[in-house]
């Protein structure tokens, strides 16, 4: 008997199905539209679509945009190949990117950032942006606390997309609007051609002709220099740490200027950035390094562009390659002034500082020897290359060699950079600075940032400089000096440091994740309580990755020490 046949009247030979057309016709997944493709596509240009450039492709995004969305996200995912979720978590690391899902607001086109570090509060950062919150539309503006922005010397400082406003008041503000003056502003600097007519790169020629690297190693560690950012290390120490790691290695420089209190970097870079580009480009060829990456904070926007254009003048002057130097511009996290931090960020990922060892000039970059330094140490190097270590060493004060970069802020007559003997006390500083400010009597002053907590006005003999301070509990740190007067309280001072220390720590470890949160509401007592508190500094400091939450109880323990009567 044959078979029943089932198929329809009229349907064609072969297989076919009686199935309902559901069949998918896109991947599983958040989709996306194609104008955010095309946009995606046009933004990204003929960059390659390598993993460590996310950050800078997320700043596209951003700069166009004013937010990252759901859709910009799912059409990068495709464009560069990898998850979702991982550029998610990445964007919501950093505090300048604003990412917005598909249920939400994108925020207003205008973002005003107010500086609430210890100095612009003292300058009355809270009641500014509290005008400003009141006086306009926000709707149109948003207005937002953020952290030090390195403009201490003029506080307090607002910066309005991404120009800044020195001494800021809400007039100032309207009048930026009205002109659309939100974009940032170039000092006078010295550009390649002024710097090559004083005998700028000659030295760079002459060690790149018949250096001999040892050589210059021991000029650096015979003048005395250390690290700038804050540790100390002997500069040239590093050199022969990364030189002695077989195959590729790197240079990366440590721009995220980002303790409160801290501008020496800007000061140097905006004025005389040859200076520093030749003695990074010095330390590179020390080393033979295949590229150099500098990482700079997004809070110095003028400081990237003099960065841009001078670099694209090297290249044109044939003193490097095209892409030997590769500027990335960090996205509002201070964790990554830590120098493990900042690589994750270099290679496009959350800014987590590393478990160590291995240590960086072993594994740095792409798993490479990278050697690491901070602006002013490269200023030096250069500095000493060309002047000899006598520029250094031949200083002395106090029992101490060398100079320092003071970052002077707060109740002094004139905030700025100051450059005295390293052996300088407090009241050398002050009195480089012009004195107290009119009106203020001197009652304490952190020596170093907020990791370095503050003293009182009786220890004012004190060298500041590395290794004189840590008897006392603390350290010099960048050197970041915020001078406190009797209009000051030192605990209000303190929970402005652990309030920073809160919304800055990574959340990666939880004895400074959560310990910072936890002094915060401890310290907003009338009272302290002290025992609990020391407990707290215990664990924090014992049991944290990094430098941020073990230098955290510092403010805590300093107040309790010299400032009992406050607390």
């Amino acid at each position: 008997m044959a078979p029943l046949d089932t198929k329809p009247s009229g349907a064609p030979k072969g297989v076919w199905k009686s199935g309902k057309g559901k069949g998918r016709h896109t991947p599983k997944g958040r989709q996306f539209t194609d104008e955010a493709q095309a946009e995606i596509t046009r933004l990204l240009g003929d960059r390659p679509r390598r993993r460590d450039l996310l950050i800078e492709f997320l700043h596209l995004i951003q700069d166009e945009h004013g937010h990252i969305s759901a859709d910009h996200i799912a059409a990068l995912a495709v464009e560069m190949r990898i998850g979702q979720a991982e550029i998610y978590e990445t964007a919501t690391f950093y505090a300048h990117f604003d990412v917005v899902k598909e249920d939400e607001t994108p925020p207003p086109a205008l973002t005003i950032r107010v500086c609430d570090s210890l100095s612009c509060e003292m300058a009355g950062a809270q009641q500014l942006q509290k005008a400003l919150e009141d006086g306009l539309d926000p709707s149109n503006v948003r207005v937002l606390r953020a952290p030090c922005m390195g403009r201490c010397d003029t506080a307090p400082v607002l910066e309005i997309g991404h120009n800044h406003i020195d001494h800021a008041t809400p007039e100032k503000v309207q009048a930026a609007i009205a002109a659309d003056d939100t974009h940032a502003h170039l000092p006078a600097y010295e550009t390649f051609a002024a710097y090559e007519a004083n005998g700028g790169y000659a030295k760079l020629k002459e060690l790149r002709e018949s250096g001999d690297w040892e050589k210059v190693q021991e000029d650096i560690l015979s003048s005395g220099l250390r690290g700038l950012g804050g540790a100390g290390f002997p500069s040239g120490k590093k050199w022969g740490f990364v030189r002695m790691n077989e195959g590729t290695r790197y240079l990366a420089v440590n721009g995220d200027e980002g303790e409160p209190g801290t501008f020496k970097d800007r000061f140097y870079l905006e004025r005389t950035p040859h200076v520093f580009l030749e003695g990074m480009l010095i330390a590179a060829w020390a080393v033979e390094a295949e590229t150099c990456f500098i990482y700079m904070r997004d809070e110095y926007p003028a400081v990237l562009e003099i960065l841009r254009r001078e670099i694209a003048e090297l290249e044109q002057a044939g003193l490097i390659e095209k892409g030997y130097i590769d500027l990335r511009r960090g996205a509002g996290a201070y964790i990554c002034g830590e120098e493990s931090a900042m690589i994750e960020s270099i290679e496009g990922k959350k800014g987590l500082p590393r478990h160590r060892p291995p240590f960086v000039a072993q594994v740095g970059v792409f798993n490479r020897p990278t050697l690491v330094h901070n602006v002013e140490t490269l200023y030096w190097v250069s500095k000493i290359c060309r002047e000899g270590p006598e520029c250094l060493n031949s200083t002395e004060k106090n029992g101490r060699t060398g100079l320092r970069s003071y970052s002077v802020s707060g109740r002094v007559a004139q905030p700025g950079v100051y450059l005295l003997p390293a052996g300088s006390t407090i009241v050398d500083v002050i009195e480089a600075a012009g004195g107290m400010a009119e009106g203020q009597t001197f009652k304490a002053y952190q020596p170093g940032g907020p990791s370095s907590g503050l003293l009182p006005a009786s220890m004012d003999d004190i060298p500041l400089d590395f290794d004189t301070l840590q008897p006392h509990g603390t350290f010099i740190g960048s050197a970041a000096v915020v001078v406190l007067s009797d209009q000051d309280t030192a605990r209000d001072a303190a929970l402005n440091m652990l309030r920073f220390f809160e919304d800055e720590s990574c959340g990666q470890c939880t004895p400074c994740r959560a310990g910072c949160e936890k002094a915060v509401k401890l310290m907003q007592a009338d009272k302290w309580d002290q025992d609990l508190l020391e407990d707290l500094c215990q664990v924090m400091g014992d049991a944290s990755i990094c430098g941020l939450g073990q230098a955290a109880p510092n403010p805590i323990r300093l107040v309790m020490k010299h400032f009992a009567d406050e607390i």
